[in-house]
């Protein structure tokens, strides 16, 4: 937070207000904050008022590298693995970062997980974590599935879906306005 207060983008600039802490041992202690900061948010999470009605849960892939270094790379090999990109249909390395946010533009939760993780993995932790009181979550494609929406009912959740052109019913169920909602 104060990184972010005093306008510093880089945490190597930031490191060095602490004198006589190494840039390692700066992100050592970094990183056992971590448990922290998750505290902070849910506790945040409860006291924000979200005005909206609905959920929106998404993912976006983070490359690490170029697809042609895919199985070349080194960095992060133990923890970052080969995903796919559906909307550019290609492979890439990297992780993928799954978001929970309102719809009014609250970020209420997010997961980095390796990038080959599914959409709907990471669903039921986000909804835990973040304990929303809204009962509408949007998500694309990815989410499709019984076992999921199933599993989200027990919890108190309706999630919505469009559902794939060759699929029955997707004409009637498919609404544009909620589309529209999810997109923006």
């Amino acid at each position: 937070i104060w990184q972010t207060e005093i306008g510093i983008e880089s945490q190597r600039r930031f490191c060095k207000f602490f004198v006589g802490l190494s840039h390692s041992r700066f992100n050592r202690r970094a990183k056992m904050l971590l448990p922290l900061i998750r505290c902070i948010r849910q506790a945040g999470n409860q006291e924000v008022k979200v005005a909206g009605e609905f959920l929106i849960i998404d993912s976006f892939p983070v490359p690490v590298c170029q697809p042609v270094r895919n199985y070349r790379v080194k960095i992060f090999r133990d923890i970052a693995d080969i995903g796919y990109k559906a909307t550019k249909k290609v492979y890439y390395y990297g992780f993928k970062v799954h978001a929970l946010v309102s719809d009014d533009g609250y970020l209420l939760d997010y997961a980095v997980t390796k990038a080959s993780v599914h959409d709907a993995k990471e669903t039921v932790e986000l909804m835990i974590n973040a304990h929303p009181i809204n009962h509408y979550l949007l998500g694309d494609e990815g989410y499709l599935g019984k076992d999921l929406a199933a599993e989200l009912k027990g919890m108190g959740y309706v999630l919505w879906t469009p559902y794939r052109k060759n699929m029955k019913g997707a004409k009637k169920h498919n609404n544009h306005q909620l589309m529209a909602i999810r997109r923006t």
